[in-house]
Formats: structure tokens, C-alpha cells, sequence
């Protein structure tokens, strides 16, 4: 098999740790980040691929290095038009190494599964059943009538049987009910949530494609081996999702369905992350069943709260009552149309060669925490806008300023004048830290002129 990872995702539904540039499935939330435990499972298969936008490639680049799997293939997209696009890319490109013939998983990044070796059993079972030319989806059995999930219908009795597990043909796709409509598919027992889970042959699915999505597959078929094309591809192709392009066009036969359980949760709240794991300890005073997710090191107290979560990072500070956090989409949407950069920036950033805190941002200066990576070096650049002021806290290496090389250790001090070229290197084996203090006219990071970039930024 070749399991595939889609990363994509606004970052919202986990406001405020997780947000547009650090969307959930990089966030430590858990002992791991999500993305990094579905690649682990992933490896369980076969040599995964993962599908995800250029906006995330620094991101996917740095988890895949600091796993060493070096052996992902990574496609990335110019940006996000949905699941079906990043599929059909999928399986064109399989196509053309030679490949049509494989089973795929398409596996999102940001689910949480605790029982592995049942969902690999389950997924060994699915591709035995779409090497028959189906589409397999898995099913989640459900335990409660959920409204925030969409429901697969299936007939009653099975046509595959493996053990206890047991596949059906698909009846049809439901949309996410509202919580009448959900009891009655938990009482009538043949409904299953949609989990966005799919196994099938290559070739299968670039023939479901060419039936019945015509005009993007005639896109997408023109992609090159070394995708160089994608972008003008991209700018053509309708952004739609895999269920209403392929999956609800298929008829019972085609369309199998493995209802199963393994501990299987979307994490797509706070409620969910709440019932998930135990949050950091909270001293409640007439209040009880709190949950809170802050900073380590943090004392945290309620009075007179009863089944409140709290969510606390450096920047933002969120309480919502439990059985309500899926309206933190108001929060997100609110502070969107108020152009906030909360919802996509948190006060530390991440970058090819490390990554910097953002410690104070006033009209008069802003002041950084930036951490290079043992041999990496930032672009050579400059500024129009702003001078720097470096004291390195922390290990050594060089700064060139105007084309002349300095040694720098802890302690040293560096002023980079308004406009002039400047970088850091680390030539060392240990991380290097420095202060950066910023004094000018403007502080924004698109203040800046590239000469030369290890990671060929513009």
C-alpha cells in the first residue's frame, strides 16, 4: 500500500493554539504532534506521501527532518483547493511512475487514532476489498448521535467478511444532521461517521476521475512527471472535495464502507481535546470538572466555575463552557473581519533555519528571541525601514555585515545599521540564541530585501 497524508486545514477549530500558521496538526497538543503520529502509523504501510500547500513547507520540512523520514514524498500544492484536486495530482503522479496498479490510503493528518493495531487491521482489510476495483471508506461506529460529523448509510448485510470485521456496499452520504435526525441513524444502526478515510486501486480512482469529473481530469492529466505545471493547473482546476466529486456519484457496488472502532476522534474541538486527555492540574474552588490547557510552569485556579475550559497562550486567553467550543468559530470569524493577525500568526514563527519569539511589539520598538539551528544560516538581507541591535544569549558562530565577517559568541553585541546587508550563521553543533531589538518607522517582516537564501525565499 501507499498510505497517503493530506495536511491542509485553516487552523481555527482549535483557536487559539492552533491557527492558520501553525495549524493543528503541527501543534504539540498532545505527547506528539498529530501529523508527526499519523506519518509514524503511515510508516506501519508503506513509504507514505504526504499532499500539502507550499504555505506549509516549512512546517512539513522541519517535522520531517526532526523525524528523520527522509524517505516521505511531499507534493506540494500552490495552494489549497480542496481533497479532490490533491487526489486526482495523487494518483496522476503515481500514474506516471509506474504506480497505477498500487493500493492508496488517503489518510488526513490531524486525527487522533489509539488503537493502531486495530486500524491497521481494518485498513489491511480494506485494501483487500478495493483490490476489487471499489472504493473502500471506513466507517466510525458511532457512540452517540454526533451532529458536527457527516454519516455513511450502508445496506444490512455485508458481501466481505475478515474475522469481525465486515464491509457493505454504500446506500448513501449523509451531510451532518441535527440531533433528531442523528438518533434516528444511531437507533436504525446501519449508519457509520465519515471519517475521510479511503483506500482504493490508483488506477480505479484516475477512471472515476476521467467518468465523472471529466474536465479535471483533462487538467490535471496534462501534469508533468516533476510537477513543474502545477501551478497553471491549479489555477484552472475547481477546488471540491472527494465526497461530492467521486464519493456520492458512485452507486452501491462501487462504494464499499468497513464500519469499525479504534479509538478513532477528529480532535475537532476543545470538547474533544478535553475528553481526550487530562489538561494541566487546576485548583477549584466551589467549581469542579474544569479543563485547562496553558502554559507549564502556570498555576491555574477557578471559583465558582463548573465544567469550564480554559485555553492560554502567550497572546490570547480563551474560556468557553464545555459542550460549546465548537462556536469558537464566532471568536475566529470575528477577529477576521477586524483583520486581527490572531488567527494566523502566533508570537513565535517558524523558519527554515529556526525559528524566533516575538517578545515585545510597541510603536517604538520590537524586540525577538531568534534560535538558529546548528549549521543554518538566515538570507542575506537588509532593511528599509528599521536597524537591529544582536546580543547573543547563547552558543557562537558569524555575522556578515556588509560583506565583512564577525565572530560572535554569547555576550557579544552586533548593531546593524538602517539599510545595511547583514545575516547570521551558526557554525556550531549547539543551537544559537540571540536578542534582537528593532528601532525604525515600521517593524512588519515584509520589510526586507533578499541578496542570497539557502531556502530560495523571495
Amino acid at each position: 500500500m501507499i498510505p497517503v497524508v493530506l495536511s491542509g486545514g485553516s487552523g481555527t477549530r482549535l483557536w487559539p493554539v492552533s491557527r492558520q500558521q501553525l495549524p493543528k496538526q503541527f501543534c504539540t497538543i498532545f505527547e506528539k504532534p498529530l501529523q508527526t503520529m499519523t506519518l509514524e502509523r503511515c510508516h506501519k504501510m508503506g513509504t507514505p506521501w504526504v499532499v500539502t500547500s507550499k504555505a506549509l513547507q516549512t512546517l512539513t520540512e522541519i517535522n520531517l527532518k526532526q523525524n528523520k523520514m527522509n524517505d516521505v514524498q511531499v507534493v506540494y500544492e500552490p495552494y489549497g483547493k480542496n481533497t479532490a484536486p490533491a487526489i486526482a495530482v495523487l494518483c496522476k503522479l503515481l500514474d506516471l511512475k509506474g504506480k497505477g496498479s498500487e493500493i492508496v490510503g488517503i489518510f488526513p493528518s490531524d486525527h487522533l487514532i489509539a488503537k493502531e493495531q486495530a486500524f491497521l487491521d481494518v485498513v489491511s482489510f480494506a485494501s483487500e476489498v478495493a483490490s476489487g476495483n471499489k472504493v473502500v471508506t471506513l466507517g466510525i461506529t458511532p457512540s452517540y448521535p454526533e451532529t458536527g460529523y457527516g454519516y455513511i448509510q450502508t445496506n444490512a448485510a455485508s458481501f466481505k467478511e475478515h474475522g469481525s470485521l465486515k464491509a457493505y456496499s454504500v446506500v448513501k452520504f449523509h451531510e451532518k444532521p441535527a440531533l433528531e435526525k442523528a438518533k434516528e441513524f444511531l437507533a436504525q444502526g446501519s449508519f457509520s461517521w465519515n471519517a475521510g478515510i479511503f483506500v482504493f486501486k490508483a488506477s480505479h480512482m484516475i477512471s472515476l476521475f476521467q467518468k465523472h469529473q471529466p474536465e479535471m481530469w483533462g487538467l490535471i492529466s496534462a501534469l508533468k512527471a516533476d510537477a513543474s505545471n502545477l501551478d497553471e493547473i491549479y489555477s484552472k482546476v475547481q477546488s471540491i472535495s472527494i465526497d461530492y466529486a467521486i464519493m456520492e456519484k458512485l452507486s452501491g457496488e462501487e462504494l464499499a464502507c468497513i464500519p469499525s472502532e479504534f479509538g478513532w476522534s477528529d480532535v475537532g474541538s476543545w470538547d474533544a481535546v478535553a475528553s481526550l486527555q487530562k489538561g494541566q492540574d487546576v485548583f477549584n474552588v466551589n467549581g469542579k470538572d474544569n479543563f485547562v490547557f496553558g502554559k507549564p510552569g502556570k498555576h491555574y485556579s477557578t471559583i465558582g466555575l463548573d465544567d469550564v475550559i480554559v485555553v492560554d497562550t502567550q497572546d490570547a486567553l480563551m474560556l468557553v463552557k464545555k459542550g460549546q467550543s465548537q462556536d469558537v468559530r464566532h471568536v475566529v470569524e470575528s477577529l477576521n473581519q477586524q483583520k486581527s493577525s490572531l488567527t494566523k500568526d502566533h508570537v513565535y514563527e517558524y523558519r527554515p533555519w529556526g525559528y524566533f519569539e516575538i517578545l515585545k511589539d510597541t510603536p517604538d520598538f520590537k524586540s525577538k528571541v531568534i534560535r538558529v539551528n546548528p549549521h543554518s544560516q538566515l538570507s542575506y538581507q537588509s532593511h528599509a525601514k528599521r536597524e537591529e541591535h544582536w546580543t547573543i544569549t547563547k552558543g557562537q558562530g558569524e555575522v556578515v555585515l556588509d560583506d565583512k565577517v564577525i565572530a560572535v559568541k554569547a555576550g557579544t553585541h552586533i548593531h546593524i545599521p538602517l539599510g545595511a546587508k547583514h545575516r547570521m550563521r551558526n557554525t556550531s553543533n549547539e543551537m544559537l540564541e540571540f536578542v534582537e531589538v528593532q528601532l525604525g518607522t515600521y517593524f512588519g517582516e515584509d520589510d526586507i530585501v533578499r541578496y542570497q537564501d539557502d531556502y530560495q525565499r523571495k
